[in-house]
């Protein structure tokens, strides 16, 4: 018998799964996203050496990864690939990978434009001179670093997003670096070009594995475009204009975390859907496309199960609706986050409620637990002054599933101390 896990670790604010496919004599493996800071020695590492071990591998021997995919340039989905990629490239890395592919958008190729207008005015030459000296790229990272360092805009949930994603910028310019040096083939299942969603376009395989890519599509990374290049013009023409005036171009409810990967991974009729930090309505449009979901409510295809979702943006309220639920009902529910930001945030958790209610037969998987990721989102929420006092009653988590006992009884938390968090929708994985 097959089988199909999803091995969910602790990555602090960030993301970090591992998929397993296969059979016990050909297990394969997929990792997605490393977490911010500190989660690749105490979590990541710590699991792929157990699973190392688990495979009866020698130390000379690497560990076989089919892919590392990076859903998005963001520090809490990037960085700890980026500690990986480190130690990978060092004389005598104490854990080898044998990677295949990295999957990833960078967004260096993300903004990869030369609109009309520029090239008409400076001409070709001139545009090719100008990238030279002025890298928009580098430029945008850096007023995103400084914005970030400031801090002055933390009660803007998309500013704040658009400032981690460009800050991320030469992050994603280190990973390529590095999986170039490692000879990871930059998506080798896409021909080693972006990682779409376009209408007609059929899944890829991986062996057995079926996957279909959600996000991100081509009409929001136009829209990133576009934003880019309005930019890039006022950059030119010399408008000096305040960092807020100059990022306006960027915050929009499609643009911080457009260019997260979404794919949907299906064996033997089981399916599990991995969002990255996409907008829920956004992977609604990208099921349409793929012709996995039907737009119409009165058809037979509105809604779609799957059998583990992970929740998009680590819960946060800002990329969710009541609707996104009730379209995709899940079997499991994977929310990824420490509090940190506010998320998992109640409201995402009551939209769940409102659209799945308490007697469905579903579970919730946390990777910290309530009382922790209260801890957080309390210290958040004292940030914005605003929004007037905590209120433990109004605002917390551990409130909201007092008051929900049927939900609270579908809570399933990672437990600290390297226990493996393994959702397994066939043949159980023994690691």
């Amino acid at each position: 018998m097959a089988i199909f896990s999803l091995d969910v670790l602790r990555a602090r604010k960030g993301d970090c799964l591992m998929l397993h496919f296969g059979t016990k004599d050909d297990l394969h493996l997929v990792l997605i996203d490393g977490g911010p800071s500190n989660v690749y020695k105490p979590f990541l590492k710590r699991r792929l050496t157990r699973v190392h071990e688990a495979r009866e591998l020698d130390e000379k021997t690497a560990l076989p990864v089919d892919v590392v995919m990076v859903s998005h340039v963001d520090d809490d989905h990037i960085k700890g690939v980026l500690d990986l990629t480190k130690e990978q490239r060092g004389a005598n890395p104490d854990l080898r990978l044998d990677v295949t592919s990295l999957w990833h958008n960078s967004f260096d190729d993300l903004l990869k434009t030369k609109p009309d207008e520029l090239v008409a005015g400076f001409g070709t030459a001139s545009i090719t001179a100008a990238a030279t000296e002025f890298d928009s790229g580098s430029v945008l990272a850096a007023l995103g670093t400084k914005m970030l360092a400031d801090n002055e805009h933390g009660g803007d949930e998309e500013l704040h997003q658009t400032i981690e994603v460009l800050s991320s910028i030469p992050q994603g310019r280190t990973l390529r670096d590095d999986a170039k040096f490692l000879g990871w083939k930059p998506n080798h299942k896409f021909k080693g070009k972006l990682i779409l969603a376009t209408e007609g376009a059929k899944p890829v395989m991986l062996g057995a594995l079926k996957v279909t890519v959600i996000g991100p599509m081509l009409p929001e990374l136009q829209a990133l475009q576009d934003a880019h290049d309005e930019w890039l013009r006022a950059q030119k023409e010399k408008k000096q204009n305040s960092p807020e005036a100059e990022l306006a171009a960027f915050v929009d409810k499609s643009i911080p975390n457009l260019s997260s990967i979404v794919i949907l991974a299906e064996l033997d009729d089981m399916s599990m859907l991995l969002t990255g930090d996409a907008r829920g309505d956004r992977i609604l449009e990208g099921m349409e496309l793929a012709e996995l979901l039907d737009a119409d409510e009165a058809k037979e295809g509105w809604a779609r199960p799957v059998h583990i979702l992970k929740v998009p943006h680590h819960g946060s309220d800002n990329n969710m609706e009541p609707i996104f639920f009730k379209r995709l009902p899940a079997d499991h529910y994977v929310f990824s986050g420490d509090g940190e930001h506010g998320n998992p945030e109640r409201a995402t958790l009551q939209m769940l409620l409102d659209a799945r209610g308490d007697d469905a037969d579903y579970t919730i998987h946390l990777t910290y637990p309530v009382a922790e990721i209260d801890a957080l989102r309390k210290e958040d929420w004292e940030k914005k002054p605003a929004r007037g006092p905590w209120s433990p009653s109004e605002q917390s988590l551990a409130a909201f599933f007092e008051k929900h006992p049927k939900m609270a009884d579908k809570l399933c938390t990672i437990e600290d101390g390297g226990k493996p968090h393994l959702i397994d929708l066939l043949e159980p994985l023994e690691l």
